[in-house]
């Protein structure tokens, strides 16, 4: 096997592809990353690097270049520097399990995450973003369906933005999808989601697939069907948008609906186990970060019914 970062590079993202079937989203990450440290080395070294380049001094410096970087608001954060670093580990693993000599994945830490603090909207500003929308324009009553569709499923937006219009049963309010590392789970839709991806439907006068389309300009001709696709992209800044006009204390994205969908089943009394299927998580310690739920209603319990309290 060859020694060449570039080549090993390749074969890694084919790895993930093809064998882990790991979404398109996250192959384009990992070599959005990857690729970065081995500009970064070759611009360092002046030559193509190779696996035996990656050691704990030129990760070092590779993660101080990352800290410099300027990010959407001033410099890079620690969580988007992680991103890096674990994307770099899932490589040594890789090339470790091919026998390879190089740095130890062990060896690299991940950047340690400041902000813990789990971010979901209560049942008041939930109510406020989904009435933002306009439903006199079709563009208003698409985004309508879409936060409503987002809340009520608890889908990741690029599951969302996936989905077909073939794939939605509106009748029995449920659909199956293949999400995250090509996992099954089975979704329902609530009934108020489900009037309005109906109303988006019946408003629709095209043939094109997909169940979310984007906004056309009158002079456009757009013949595919993935070409007229909604991109993840403009979901995020459409639910930025509302969330701005909404007055939201909370920088909410598409992904704080997912939180705020799971928050709102356990606030009335759902499992940690059935939420975790319902989100499509592989481990339940996954789901876990919910546990600040639960364990307020745990007391809750403990001063209504224990015999101290009273």
């Amino acid at each position: 096997m060859s020694d060449d970062l570039m080549v090993l590079e390749r074969q890694f993202l084919e790895y993930l592809e093809v064998e882990r079937n790991v979404s398109k989203l996250t192959v384009r990450n990992y070599e959005h990353y990857l690729t970065s440290l081995i500009e970064f080395l070759e611009k360092r070294k002046g030559v193509p690097p190779r696996i035996d380049d990656i050691d704990k001094e030129s990760v070092r410096s590779f993660r101080l270049h990352l800290s410099r970087l300027p990010g959407t608001s001033g410099e890079m954060k620690s969580v988007t520097q992680g991103y890096y670093v674990i994307a770099l580990r899932s490589f040594l693993k890789w090339c470790t399990k091919n026998d390879l000599k190089c740095l130890s994945p062990e060896k690299l830490e991940v950047p340690k995450n400041n902000d813990h603090s789990l971010k979901f909207l209560d049942e008041d500003q939930m109510t406020r973003l989904l009435n933002q929308p306009i439903l006199s324009t079709d563009l208003g009553l698409r985004d309508k369906a879409i936060l409503e569709l987002l809340f009520s499923t608890g889908l990741r937006v690029s599951e969302l933005t996936s989905l077909n219009s073939d794939q939605i049963d509106l009748k029995t309010r449920e659909f199956g999808i293949i999400g995250k590392g090509g996992k099954q789970r089975l979704v329902f839709i609530s009934k108020q989601a489900a009037e309005f991806v109906g109303r988006y439907l019946r408003s629709r006068r095209d043939k094109y697939k997909p169940l979310f389309i984007r906004s056309r300009g009158k002079k456009e001709i757009v013949s595919t069907d993935e070409e007229m696709r909604l991109s993840v992209r403009s979901v995020q800044r459409m639910v930025k948008n509302y969330v701005y006009k909404a007055k939201i204390p909370v920088r909410a994205t598409p992904h704080t609906l997912r939180h705020s969908m799971a928050t709102d089943l356990l606030r009335a009394g759902a499992d940690l186990r059935s939420v975790q299927e319902l989100l499509g998580h592989k481990n339940i310690a996954t789901t876990q970060i919910y546990t600040h739920i639960t364990d307020a209603r745990l007391r809750e319990v403990h001063d209504k019914f224990h015999s101290g309290n009273k």
